[in-house]
């Protein structure tokens, strides 16, 4: 008969509150195999913990139960602290009384015999449980960052500071992501390149950091410590090895109708492009799809001009396989499509364009060198309207229910600018509310109203439509509940932000889930803000879900801590809660393959002896590197023949047949 401890937490008022302890106790010193049974207010802490160690020695307990928060949050905590008073650690049942109990209910009548009920479930589990010993596993001293923006540029950097390979995968022909088409960045106003341009030359030039441009994550297979990636590096046709970044063939292409994606379309570009001056590699690439010589078979000048040789026409797709450690996600953001926003007029005149096409019109390198033109017939505009939350904190199914995050602060950014350089210019911000959630933001936005000068008035924008060479904004002043009109020569719109469309590939790809707005899922939002539920993978910067610039490198450090702790280490242990089969009942439907999110189960064949007869037969095996234990082959096995190791088919019978005792 085994000796079980139960110990309650109060958890503050937050189990108290609504459970009463003492029955509870009460209760749990009568049930099967409990020897001893004791609260305390805080059982993580440091006291509780030692009461958990002082009792398991002095009453000799080979079975824990601790009756607190979501094992989500604290279950690692007594498992280590079971394991310091010499008791295996999956020995160590938890009984989720606060989030399955206190929370839901505010009455003590109905929240205590319920807290009785999960705890007599979690005693019988417990009573089943048996030791397990977690395996090892090798690892391999390379990460793989996904995605060449600010986010993945920082955590490529920070890994190969401490020593380890690196590469990146950038689906365009240069790392840089967004930051790279700012001007300025908010609080202090100072150049996004100056601050990016270093970074992406260190990041090439690093012996550590590899990068793969123009390329696409393609299959991901393998687990933590040992992933096996395939990256397809599509074909620039350009040899970059010969290639010096001259620009010859980029000024003698015939071509020049394709848009350019680095300026938002507001300009062309030739066939064979850089994607901007300080592209990193400075290393053109041909887009085939406008080019003349794959097209037709004829042009070729930018291969005559060249007089390294580098045009390659040739030149096919590679795909590359290498073995990676760990993995970071950090593939970025994009702005929603405003096509369903008809009101604003967005696509339909050509002075109302998105705050990205703004920051490309008023950025040196941009397509009017940096000064302010009116799309439309390039007049210098005397006024120009800011429009706040377009698509966002939208619950209709054309936006986003969520705030995008920056829109404030960049928009002040934007009116600032517009004063600074154009001081006679008005410059008018709609708004729902101010939101200035960081370091210095609050006084930055003041700011563009005290000294600057800009009008915020609260309220939506209900229509923007053509009034002679102008745009007429109609609005409602939210403090007066006027009606606002202004003729603006220019309308911007602060787009939502969004998660890129290629996510659902990518998380098919990594095995990794996303929420309700498509932001990959981290694994606890306060605990592991930077890991996913599948390990060795980890996130960094906006596909995350919206952030700064700021906030965006501090993940990537994060992230990249992460990493170095997984790399840093030549063995791993991973979960022993993996599933296991029975052979002798197994059918070989092999079902569970398919089941399987995490490719965890194949098939092998073994002899067995029927009839006196020695003949072969398939059955399942599973990796249990692989297998992140979350029993969906159990649940499609027909025979019955795969369990989970501490959650087996018997253990939850017990606790359903105990809840409903």
């Amino acid at each position: 008969m085994q000796k079980i401890g139960v110990f309650v937490c109060w958890c503050g008022s937050n189990i108290a509150a609504t459970v009463d302890i003492d029955k509870v106790i009460e209760e749990a010193q009568k049930m099967p195999g409990v020897v001893y049974a004791k609260d305390y207010q805080y059982m993580c802490s440091e006291v509780g913990q030692n009461l958990i160690k002082n009792a398991i020695k002095d009453q000799k307990l080979d079975r824990v139960v601790v009756a607190s928060c979501s094992p989500r949050m604290h279950e690692a905590t007594f498992r280590k602290a079971a394991k310091a008073a010499g008791l295996n650690p999956y020995l160590l049942e938890v009984a989720n009384i606060r989030e399955h109990c206190s929370w839901i209910h505010k009455d003590k009548e109905i929240g205590t015999p319920k807290a009785i009920a999960l705890v007599r479930a979690a005693v019988a589990k417990a009573t089943l449980n048996s030791e397990l010993t977690p395996g090892q596993i090798d690892v391999t001293k390379r990460a793989l960052v996904i995605g060449g923006g600010i986010a993945g540029i920082q955590t490529a950097l920070d890994i190969a500071e401490a020593g380890y390979q690196v590469d990146i995968i950038e689906k365009s022909p240069s790392i840089g992501g967004k930051m790279s088409q700012l001007d300025k960045t908010f609080p202090t106003l100072d150049c996004s390149a100056c601050i990016l341009t270093p970074k992406m030359v260190d990041a090439a030039s690093h012996e550590n950091i590899t990068l793969y441009t123009y390329s696409e994550i393609e299959a991901v297979k393998g687990y933590v410590g040992n992933f096996e990636a395939t990256i397809n590096q599509k074909a620039r046709s350009i040899n970059m090895d010969k290639c010096t970044g001259c620009g010859v063939c980029t000024e003698k292409c015939p071509s020049k109708k394709a848009k350019s994606e680095f300026n938002e379309g507001l300009r062309n570009r030739g066939a064979i492009y850089m994607p901007f001056a300080q592209a990193v590699p400075n290393v053109p690439v041909i887009d085939r799809e406008h080019c003349i010589k794959f097209k037709t078979g004829k042009c070729g000048i930018c291969e005559k001009v060249c007089t390294a040789g580098a045009v390659d026409f040739a030149q096919v797709d590679t795909k590359i396989t290498k073995q990676y450690g760990a993995i970071v996600v950090s593939t970025g953001y994009d702005l929603i499509s405003l096509d369903k926003f008809g009101e604003y007029q967005y696509g339909q005149h050509p002075d109302v364009i998105t705050s990205l096409e703004f920051e490309r019109l008023t950025n040196a390198a941009g397509p009017t060198a940096g000064h302010l033109l009116c799309p439309s017939d390039q007049r210098v505009p005397k006024k120009v309207v800011f429009i706040q939350c377009v698509g966002s904190r939208d619950k209709t199914l054309r936006g986003k229910p969520y705030c995008s995050k920056i829109c404030c602060m960049y928009t002040a950014k934007h009116a600032m600018l517009l004063k600074d350089h154009y001081p006679d210019m008005e410059a008018y911000v709609f708004y729902i509310d101010v939101r200035t959630p960081g370091k210095n933001f609050e006084e930055f936005q003041r700011r563009a109203v005290e000294e600057y000068g800009v009008h915020y008035i609260k309220g939506m924008v209900g229509k923007v439509f053509p009034n002679g060479e102008n745009l007429q904004v109609n609005a409602i002043d939210a403090s007066t509940g006027e009606t606002v009109q202004i003729d603006a020569d220019i309308v911007v719109l602060a787009a939502a932000t969004k998660a890129k469309d290629d996510v659902t590939t990518i998380k098919r790809i990594l095995g990794i889930s996303t929420d309700t707005n498509n932001f990959f899922t981290e694994a606890h939002p306060k605990l592991r803000p930077v890991e996913t539920h599948s390990a060795g993978i980890f996130l960094a910067g906006a596909c995350q879900g919206p952030k700064d610039i700021p906030e965006t490198v501090a993940q990537a450090s994060a992230a990249a801590a992460k990493v170095i702790g997984v790399l840093s280490k030549d063995k791993l242990v991973n979960n022993p809660c993996v599933s296991e089969v029975d052979e002798s009942i197994c059918s070989g439907c092999l079902a569970c393959t398919k089941i399987c999110p995490y490719d965890a189960i194949s098939s092998k064949t073994i002899e067995v002896k029927e009839n006196g007869n020695i003949i072969n037969k398939i059955v399942a095996s599973v990796n249990e590197a692989l297998c992140q234990g979350c029993g969906g082959c159990t649940v499609a096995c027909r025979p019955g023949a795969i369990d989970l190791k501490g959650f087996t088919n018997k253990q939850i019978l017990a606790e359903v047949d105990a809840i409903c005792r």
